[in-house]
C-alpha cells in the first residue's frame, strides 16, 4: 500500500491509497465521520479495475486534517486488534 498526497493543507487534504479498494476506503471514511471536527470525508474510485480510492478530507479550523486522519487510523487499528483477539479465543 502506498499513500500519495495530492493536496496538503492544514484543514484540507486529498490523497490516494494505491492498491486498495472499497474495503479499506469504507472503513477509513466511516471512522473519519466519528470525529466531530470532520466536515467532509469521502472518496471516489474512478474505475474499480484500474483505479485506487482518492480521499477528500476537510476539518473545521480548530483541527488539523492530518491529525484527524491519523486518529481515525489509530482507532481502526484498535478495533482490528480487538477483533483478532476475540477470534483467536474461538479456537
Amino acid at each position: 500500500m502506498e499513500i500519495k498526497f495530492i493536496e496538503k493543507g492544514t484543514s484540507r487534504i486529498k490523497f490516494e491509497i494505491k492498491g486498495e479498494d472499497h474495503t479499506l476506503a469504507n472503513s477509513i471514511r466511516d471512522e473519519l465521520w466519528k470525529d466531530n471536527s470532520v466536515e467532509v470525508a469521502g472518496y471516489n474510485i474512478e474505475h474499480p479495475l484500474v483505479s485506487s480510492p482518492i480521499f477528500s478530507l476537510q476539518t473545521n479550523n480548530k483541527e488539523n486534517a492530518r491529525k484527524s486522519l491519523l486518529n481515525a487510523i489509530d482507532r481502526l487499528k484498535k478495533r482490528n486488534k480487538e477483533l483478532l483477539d476475540k477470534v483467536s479465543k474461538l479456537k
